[in-house]
């Protein structure tokens, strides 16, 4: 039983991404049900929301076959971000603004360990010094807002060729925004690359610069 909780943890683990992570786990010592199986038992999570009481069931498929639940009960620490300093709310996060720590996420299995996790992020909320920094904090940083000036930078065969734009739409980074190209007026699809500058995500040749 202490196994399968493990085994559990563990993909959790790797799904969330945790960094050096350290789980233990407290099982019951025995089933509800005494029956003896002549199989090896089958055991599945039925709800582990909760790391602190994850419950499992157990079967038997032999015959007779029979089922029973336990809970397994598990701390889990991992090196993990943190806030540096206090973080505001809608503030762009920076690597300096983090830094890790080892902590006990049992009740915060979304906590962030990668910092490649916040580039391009804003924190929705306000974080004290030394808060566990949780993916529900997390949103994208509009790089392009609506009807702000922006960079188009096309490349084709290693020439590098740049236009005024307008942004019709609000951008994060990878987000594809409509943008007039202000030499033609034409309308385009772009991909926000940074702030202010987009690339246009159409394979066809743009115009050269008159610049």
């Amino acid at each position: 039983m202490s196994d399968a909780a493990r085994q559990h943890l563990a993909a959790q683990a790797e799904a969330q991404g945790w960094r050096e992570p350290v789980f233990e786990v407290t099982v019951p010592t025995r089933l509800d049900h005494d029956g003896h199986c002549p199989q090896p038992l089958e055991v599945r999570p039925v709800d582990t929301r909760q790391l602190s009481r994850m419950r499992f069931e157990v079967s038997c498929t032999g015959s007779p076959g029979w089922n029973a639940t336990f809970v397994a009960r598990a701390r889990v620490s991992a090196s993990v971000l943190v806030a540096a300093s206090a973080i505001a709310a809608r503030q762009a996060l920076q690597a300096a603004d983090l830094r890790e720590e080892v902590r006990d996420i049992t009740s915060m299995p979304d906590a962030v360990s990668a910092q490649e996790e916040v580039e391009g992020q804003t924190s929705r909320r306000a974080l004290r010094a030394g808060q566990v920094l949780q993916k529900r904090f997390l949103q994208a940083d509009m790089l392009v807002k609506r009807g702000s000036a922006v960079q188009i930078v096309a490349r084709a065969g290693g020439v590098q060729v740049t236009h005024a734009g307008e942004s019709l739409d609000s951008g994060a980074r990878g987000q594809a925004v409509r943008v007039r190209n202000l030499t033609s007026g034409k309308v385009i699809d772009a991909r926000v690359v940074s702030h202010g500058v987009v690339e246009p995500i159409s394979s066809a040749p743009m115009p050269q610069s008159r610049d």
